[in-house]
């Protein structure tokens, strides 16, 4: 390998310093610190080992630092004097960082390990420094070690000891007294400790990172489940793909485990799989391998071994192969701990951990996550089955009489008690042949909804059989279902009329006292009704007719006059029946483009279905309601509609439909400005939507207003977390949909505080109206992108954002203030990198070119607001833009006094100056001018100027000038009525008129 020279190294190390962490670092920073070494330069050695100190810190190689740590307290005890303040302070710190790693090393002896505790408290000691980072740092190694009364001792001289400039920052520490509560088995005063950090008061560069995932388990334990899904959201965030936090990325891959989130688990360790290989920093190996094996048993215990995992040391493994492999190199790791130690402490607390039970039976995260595939069957019993326990009669009767109540009404939860009925019967002979023939009719209406191929055959089945015993009211039935089963699978409509007829004639021919007799008829009726109505459309479509809107106008209009008859008919006698015309004429109305008549029609569906005893048939009108009356701008008696739906709701067995009435009401609510309960909802709409299996449908919307509700509470890292899981589905629900959830997902990603990917969005946003008509939307886009692109400091790609940008707002000929601030960005881009004479020049240029727009007359339209703020804020930034060129050469000037040979190629002369200094005087005069004409609304604005004109006429020697700009302002305000000055101006004009005039 060819030698470097110090620039080299140099350069390395200020790359090194700034790259991701990794091994990728860490192999780059022990390049540099041996080429460090060779080079002599024990200056440049200490630094390279600094370096690589801390590359090994954010990595899963910490345990690495300690050959490095030790070289740099050599070159410290060879000459003390060769490290600065600054240097010094930081090898005393690191020491913290060694302590650490000492205990996460089985392989160091407990005698060394103590021995660099009783050595950091020396030197601690003699430097000056408070015992408080010592006794942190003894409290647990003294827990690992299982000496319980050491680490109390240690616990209260840690906190009782002083703080300064050598204690953990308060987030650290906040974290390290919660976890020992935890430990200690208080969850509830953990979280006590937790909350300044979980809240955000108290921050570093890994907290909350690391509370975020300790706290879950403990939030779960005390029920405080919604707390514990935030959590895990905005933690995991944080955590992803980061090395050195590979622990926290573990224990939220165990709360997906305990929380019926098994698939989002994998989803996580699959992101995760490079570092299911076996990780140097043997105690993190402990901690993150600890919560994937978690998963893994509980999918082994679901019955899902089988599926595939993740590759270990590069070979497929299933869930059970993995969980084999990870839990015996677990469980070594853990004896070598032990062994080290003198105690079983960390196997206990490992094997403890890995056989966690669910905290809960499932807790809904929001976040979609691909459903786990049915579990393989279990192998047959090698050992004849036991016989079940034969049924006792009176239950069965019980159960029996129960089903067939919820039958005749109609209930949802029949078809979970018929399918009791059917497992409670066996294969038992002495059963009362119309119990069979009940479930066979159960067993044939689930294969018509179904539309299976047998349906038909089934349904048949059944009719003889009741027929068979005399029950013709029930064959009545069946030979409705059977006109139902031949329209479902497509048959002829000759045919479908045929057995809609043989139906009304069995219904009639049914004995007069026959208690069903007439609903029978009725239900003939109106099965007749809409299927000859679905019919008629066949009909039309064959003949062309639904090419004409007078073909389906008037299908529409027999089928209203139909059921109106209908209603007429049995309204006093079968109103659930009548609810269910009455919905259809709803819709109905709905079809014509009538809403204000489909209203009171689902109404009076809805109310007879109370009043029949079937909440549940009024869920569907109300909800169809709820929509239509937020439709019509009232959105008091669409809540009303949709709550009252929900309550219907309960006894509904039908996944979809629990789905629908939420995502329905949590529309509703968001509009109402309710987030938090809109939130709720959406998040158990989501959830029974994925029961639906429709998660890309359904599932996709209601995670959609999910985020926006998250949004709506600033819970932004919630609400992108939500909305990044979704994407894929919602960006197949249309270019307009695609278009409106990647800005919004960029609008979340910027208050975040991630340019990159929120520029990414908004570029993939203007992607796809790129073809459109108009050119403002992909203009708003680019000029958002832009924007975050030079947030993220990407310079060139930035200009090239501004200036596309700029080309479609002059195509939409109508954006005058959208062009300005383009071109007002590309002015400050042009001296980013450099405040240089042509960076300047371009600057100036494109700020003249700006309020040259702005002073354009626009049309015919008085002068606007809008416009003039614009141009006043363009002359600020010009003269801000002056006044960076003007102190680039006062800065350089002061350099030339140090070093003769520094001064600038560019170098302006005073008389320059002194211009560009009135330029500025000037610029500042006339944007404040402006502003005062605006008024009380751009106070600040104008206070901003007056105030940089002032201290700028003191450059130039003319100090009483600036102080009597400042003078006058501060009069003039104080004749204006109070409460209308912001109370910082005045006193902040009062001190700098005192410093301009001392």
């Amino acid at each position: 390998m060819s030698t470097m020279t110090r620039e080299e190294i140099e350069q390395g190390l200020q790359e090194n310093r700034f790259a991701p962490g990794g091994t990728a670092r860490n192999a780059h920073a022990e390049v540099l610190a041996a080429a460090a070494e060779a080079s002599g330069d024990s200056e440049l050695f200490r630094d390279a080992l600094d370096n690589l100190i801390n590359s090994y810190l954010y990595s899963s190689e910490s345990t690495k630092m300690l050959v490095p740590f030790a070289r740099l307290l050599q070159e410290y005890d060879k000459d003390p004097g060769a490290f600065s303040k600054g240097d010094a302070h930081s090898l005393f710190w690191q020491f913290k960082w060694v302590a650490t790693a000492i205990s996460e090393s089985p392989e160091i002896p407990l005698e060394s390990a103590t021995g660099w505790l009783d050595e950091m408290e020396r030197r601690y000691r003699i430097a000056g420094y408070s015992e408080r980072p010592v006794r942190e740092s003894e409290l647990w190694f003294a827990d690992v070690i299982g000496d319980d009364e050491r680490a109390e001792r240690a616990y209260a001289r840690w906190q009782a000891a002083d703080r300064d400039d050598m204690s953990d920052c308060h987030a650290c520490e906040l974290n390290g007294q919660g976890h020992y509560a935890m430990l200690r088995g208080d969850d509830a005063r953990a979280l006590e400790v937790w909350q300044p950090v979980l809240a955000g008061d108290k921050t570093c560069a890994e907290e909350p990172h690391r509370v975020l995932a300790t706290a879950l388990l403990p939030l779960l334990r005390l029920g405080r489940f919604e707390e514990a899904r935030a959590q895990h959201l905005r933690g995991y965030r944080m955590a992803r793909g980061k090395e050195s936090l590979l622990p926290s990325v573990g224990k939220h891959i165990e709360f997906c485990a305990l929380t019926g989130n098994e698939p989002r688990g994998l989803e996580i360790l699959a992101e995760h799989a490079a570092h299911v290989a076996p990780l140097a920093n043997l105690d993190d190996r402990l901690s993150f391998h600890g919560g994937v094996l978690v998963l893994l048993r509980r999918l082994k215990d679901l019955g899902h071994g089988h599926l595939p995992a993740v590759p270990y040391e590069g070979v497929p493994r299933t869930v059970a192969e993995l969980y084999e492999v990870l839990r015996a190199d677990a469980l070594d790791i853990a004896r070598r701990f032990d062994a080290r130690n003198g105690t079983t402490r960390v196997s206990e607390r490992f094997l403890a951990r890995i056989g966690g039970a669910p905290l809960v039976d499932v807790l809904p995260l929001g976040v979609r996550s691909a459903a786990l595939p049915q579990p393989e069957p279990a192998a047959a019993p090698v050992a004849a089955p036991v016989p079940a326990p034969a049924t006792d009669g009176a239950a069965l009767a019980e159960l029996v009489r129960r089903a067939r109540a919820a039958r005749d009404l109609g209930h949802p939860g029949s078809d979970g008690l018929w399918a009791e009925v059917a497992a409670r019967l066996g294969t038992a002979d002495a059963v009362d042949p119309l119990v069979r023939v009940d479930v066979a009719d159960h067993r044939a209406l689930a294969a018509a909804r179904a539309g299976a191929g047998d349906a038909a055959a089934l349904v048949t089945a059944v009719r003889d059989g009741y027929r068979a015993l005399g029950r013709e009211e029930r064959a009545a039935l069946s030979e409705l279902r059977l006109a139902s089963v031949a329209a479902q699978s497509g048959a002829a409509p000759g045919e479908i009329r045929e057995l809609l007829a043989v139906a009304l004639r069995a219904a009639e021919a049914l004995e007069a006292d026959e208690p069903l007799r007439g609903r029978r008829i009725a239900l003939a009726e109106l099965s007749a009704i809409r299927l000859e109505s679905y019919l008629r459309s066949l009909e039309a479509t064959d003949a062309h007719d639904h090419g004409h809107g007078h073909g389906q106008e008037r299908a529409h209009g027999e089928l209203a006059a139909e059921l109106t008859a209908f209603v007429a008919s049995y309204a006093q006698s079968l109103p659930d029946l009548v609810a269910e015309a009455e919905e259809m004429l709803g819709r109905i109305a709905l079809s014509e483009g009538d809403p204000e008549r489909a209203v009171p029609l689902l109404a009076a569906a809805a109310a007879r279905a109370i009043a029949a005893g079937r909440p549940w048939q009024a869920v569907d009108p109300l909800v169809l309601r709820a929509g239509v009356l937020m439709s019509l701008g009232r959105p008091e008696e669409a809540e009303e509609d949709a709550r009252s739906g929900l309550a219907h709701a309960g006894e509904l067995t039908d996944a979809e439909q629990q789905a629908v009435v939420r995502l329905t009401l949590a529309d509703i609510l968001l509009e109402r400005a309710d987030a938090a309960e809109a939130a709720e909802l959406a998040l158990t709409a989501a959830h029974w939507f994925d029961q639906a299996g429709l998660t890309a449908d359904g599932g996709a919307q209601a995670r959609l207003l999910l985020a926006r509700a998250y949004a709506h509470q600033h819970r932004n890292a919630d609400a992108a977390e939500v909305l990044r899981s979704t994407l894929p589905d919602l960006l197949e629900h249309g270019e307009q949909q695609a278009l409106a959830v990647r800005e919004f997902l960029g609008d979340l990603l910027r208050e975040l505080g991630e340019p990159r990917e929120a520029a990414e969005q908004y570029l993939l946003a203007a992607e796809l109206v790129k073809g459109w008509e108009d050119p403002r939307p992909q203009a708003g886009l680019a000029q958002s992108a832009a924007d975050q692109l030079s947030e993220a400091r990407l310079t060139p790609e930035a200009v090239a954002a501004y200036e596309r940008a700029l080309e479609l707002h002059r195509l939409s000929g109508d954006a005058p203030v959208a062009e300005v601030r383009v071109l007002r960005s590309l002015a400050w881009l042009a001296i980013r990198e450099e405040v240089s004479a042509t960076g300047v020049a371009r600057a100036r240029a494109l700020m003249a070119e700006a309020a040259g727009i702005l002073e354009t007359p626009q049309g015919d339209a008085p002068e606007s607001p809008e416009l003039r703020s614009e141009l006043a804020q363009t002359w600020h930034q010009l003269a801000q833009v002056l006044d960076r060129w003007v102190s680039v050469h006062v800065q350089e000037d002061d350099d030339e006094d140090e070093d003769e040979e520094s001064g600038p190629a560019e170098a302006l002369g005073d008389a320059e100056l002194t211009a560009l200094r009135l330029e500025e005087v000037l610029l500042w005069d006339r944007a404040a001018g402006v502003y005062a004409d605006l008024g009380g609304d751009h106070l600040t604005e104008r206070f901003q100027c007056l105030n940089n004109a002032a201290w700028t006429e003191r450059e130039l020697g003319r100090p009483e000038a600036g102080a009597a700009r400042l003078s006058a302002l501060i009069e003039e305000l104080r004749t204006w009525p109070e409460g209308s000055v912001p109370e910082w101006i005045l006193p902040r004009a009062e001190r700098t008129v005192a410093h301009l005039t001392d």
